[in-house]
């Protein structure tokens, strides 16, 4: 790599970095709305503002190239603090079971290995996002608001509780879908390296 693309990969203060550190710093105001007040309307907002900004910096990095090896860190950070803390608060005001609340973390521990195995071969500290990563987090990201939406004695309930459950239940299998590829990939790689010491 020339020094001019490592000076960009290394990059710290980018629109798209500081996206991603105020959807962090969203999450902890995210589980307050849902756990404390209850207020169900400022929740669905800010997660959809979540939503909105995930698209966002990835378009802005992309057009600016403004691409990094932090962006590469907290854009799925802050996208799984975001699961994580949606899945916490539906499960603590029982609007799903804990079961599905625990099935989608444990796929995230499915992968704890794999930064590990690639340092150990010389690659990075992650995998390039697929897009089946992807389109399993935007299903879930736009599950949740709905499936809030879903427990309010409103007219919009009923739709709100069948399209939700339908992306939850889509989005829970393309997540652990991409976890299993993941392995996959990591595998090849594991092949790889052991052909190159032949």
């Amino acid at each position: 790599m020339n020094p001019e693309a490592s000076a960009a990969e290394d990059r710290i203060w980018t629109v798209p970095n500081a996206l991603s550190l105020a959807r962090l710093l969203g999450v902890p105001v995210f589980l307050w709305l849902v756990l404390g007040p209850k207020a169900d309307g400022w929740a669905v907002a800010l997660l959809m503002l979540a939503g909105f900004s995930d698209w966002l910096d990835g378009k802005i990095a992309r057009a600016w190239n403004q691409t990094s090896r932090l962006g590469r860190l907290l854009d799925p950070l802050a996208d799984r603090l975001y699961i994580l803390a949606t899945l916490l608060g539906l499960a603590m005001r029982e609007i799903i079971p804990w079961w599905l609340a625990l099935a989608i973390p444990l796929r995230d521990v499915m992968l704890l290995g794999i930064p590990l195995i690639l340092r150990r071969l010389g690659y990075g500290p992650a995998l390039p996002v697929h897009f089946l990563g992807k389109a399993a987090t935007a299903n879930l990201l736009y599950a949740f608001p709905l499936l809030f939406l879903a427990h309010h004695d409103a007219w919009y309930a009923g739709p709100a509780g069948i399209v939700g459950w339908s992306l939850a239940i889509w989005g829970t299998g393309l997540y652990w879908w991409s976890g299993v590829l993941y392995w996959v990939q990591v595998r090849q790689l594991i092949r790889g390296a052991a052909r190159l010491k032949r």
